[in-house]
């Protein structure tokens, strides 16, 4: 039984459309949005949006939004660029937050990852450790490049899979100043071991066969086949508690794209691929002696990942648990996302 929870659970990190096909009978009569101009968030008054684009250093264009606050002439602000989480677009958690920052005095960025949502890039609905590693570093790039930016006060906030991105760019890329983390995934390490390192290496090696096998089969008809779909077609009610949370926030009108990769799409089948063998923590005690700050919900089923690379990085550093909260909660729960703390963390260290 633990086995097939877990691989319920990859598939669905693996396969976007894992739940597509239970929209009618799953949505509790809640109607979606499905304009692809759509953001899940309402924009603050207080804050303007602009649609941007950038070249990362593969020549990839990626796509973002650049909030700033109002009445921002003449003034020289700190800035942030943020993603994720794994699978999401800009138009849901990261725009929230990148909304919320600027109302509290930042010129934020918020974008689309290489190969998904409007950015660049073939084929589409693949991830790279390496690649989406520098997508932050490119849009640190745009931003130090901006004249109401100082580019000495930069910092990053990655959310979900992406989390583990930031911290890997962070260790990297020296001119990031600080850099802050929720609902954290180790994108390279759930691919590769499993949810809580079960998988045996009898399994991995299954896996690695499946995933070598397959890229015969893309060979062969000049495509990438996505993700197969190991989930039941409609939940029907024993699926592990957090796949219903991600179903809440991914397949309703609370959280639901069309472009996100997780609530209309799937990812390629061979994208675990570049993961297997790729740790991007690595060189986590590298980001000192620049501040990091990690922030987990209390009942995530993802805590243990903050929670081991709290132990893994070096000072400066803090963790914080939030009282009752689950894994997408810090997805776009403003009373339980720790603005004011976040606010407070990158004006203390972005000076």
């Amino acid at each position: 039984m633990k086995r097939a929870v877990i691989v319920m659970a990859l598939s669905f990190l693996l396969s976007g459309k894992a739940f597509a096909q239970n929209e009618q009978s799953n949505q509790n009569s809640k109607k979606m949005n499905t304009s692809k101009d759509h953001y899940t968030f309402k924009l603050s008054d207080q804050v303007t949006r602009t649609k941007l684009s950038f070249k990362n250093r593969y020549g990839i264009s990626l796509s973002g939004d650049l909030y700033v606050p109002k009445n921002s002439d003449g003034k020289i602000f700190s800035a942030l660029a943020i993603s994720g989480p794994f699978g999401a677009v800009k138009e849901q958690s990261s725009g929230l937050y990148a909304n919320q920052m600027a109302e509290r005095g930042f010129i934020v960025l918020a974008f689309d990852p290489s190969f998904t949502g409007e950015s660049g890039g073939e084929p589409r609905n693949v991830s790279s450790p390496d690649i989406n590693t520098e997508d932050f570093s490119a849009a640190v790039d745009f931003l130090g490049l901006q004249k109401n930016i100082d580019r000495n006060k930069i910092g990053i906030i990655g959310i979900c899979g992406f989390a583990g991105f930031a911290l890997n760019a962070t260790a990297v890329d020296k001119r990031i100043k600080a850099v802050a983390t929720t609902s954290m995934y180790d994108m390279s390490r759930v691919m590769s071991k499993g949810y809580n390192d079960i998988l045996t290496p009898e399994q991995r090696t299954q896996m690695l066969e499946q995933l070598s096998q397959q890229r015969w089969k893309d060979a062969e008809t000049g495509t990438y086949a996505p993700s197969s779909n190991n989930l039941p077609e409609k939940l029907i009610g024993d699926e592990p508690q957090f796949v219903k949370e991600y179903f809440e926030y991914y397949k309703t009108s609370r959280g639901f794209h069309p472009r996100s990769i997780n609530s209309n799409a799937s990812w390629t089948a061979t994208s675990p691929l570049s993961f297997m063998n790729m740790p991007i923590l690595t060189y986590i005690k590298e980001i000192a002696p620049r501040p990091m700050l990690i922030i987990a919900g209390e009942n995530a089923h993802s805590r243990y990942f903050s929670e081991d690379a709290f132990k893994a990085a070096a000072q400066p550093k803090e963790l914080i648990i939030i009282p009752n909260a689950v894994h997408v909660d810090l997805y776009d729960q403003c009373d339980k996302i720790p603005f004011e703390k976040l606010t407070e963390f990158f004006k203390t260290n972005l000076k």
